[in-house]
């Protein structure tokens, strides 16, 4: 839905209403159904319901088509478009998602190393288990030391 709260999707124009409000004849807008270019849905009775979103489909196939584009190329680019608009949608759902399952979970996410060296999650309030190797990572060269000195004792090795 829009900010207006109307649903853009929403099929309520009838093809005549639907060229009307594009500036198309409905001809027009029954060959670009039959192309699949803009395919509106259907009653149970078979007649073509258009929603506000084809409508503008169907301006913006007009203005495209006038500065010399291909259909087929338009139909590519409004599919790239649905995929656009499907792929926002679902970044906004995985956002409310995650935004859900911060504010529902006291504290946070802890990570522990795996014996294979591994990312382990850790459940709020657990401990990894106790390992008996132990890692002590150091480099070996230290920022403004030469190759091969021991930044331990601040000489060459």
């Amino acid at each position: 839905m829009s900010d207006d709260g109307v649903d853009e999707d929403a099929p309520i124009f009838a093809i005549a209403v639907a060229a009307e409000l594009s500036g198309m004849h409905p001809q027009t807008l029954r060959q670009y159904d039959r192309l699949g270019l803009v395919v509106p849905a259907r009653t149970q009775g078979g007649s073509r319901r258009y929603s506000v979103r084809h409508v503008e489909q169907l301006r913006e196939v007009a203005r495209m088509s006038g500065e010399g584009m291909s259909l087929p190329a338009i139909a590519r680019i409004l599919e790239l478009e649905d995929r656009v608009r499907a792929l926002h949608r679902q970044v906004q759902d995985l956002e409310r998602r995650v935004r859900t399952e911060l504010e529902s979970r006291p504290g946070a996410r802890v990570f522990a190393a795996g014996a294979t060296g591994s990312v382990i999650t850790l459940r709020h309030g657990m401990r990894a288990r106790r390992a008996t190797d132990i890692v002590v990572w150091r480099p070996r060269h230290a920022l403004g030391n030469a190759p091969g000195a021991d930044p331990d004792r601040g000489e060459d090795a």
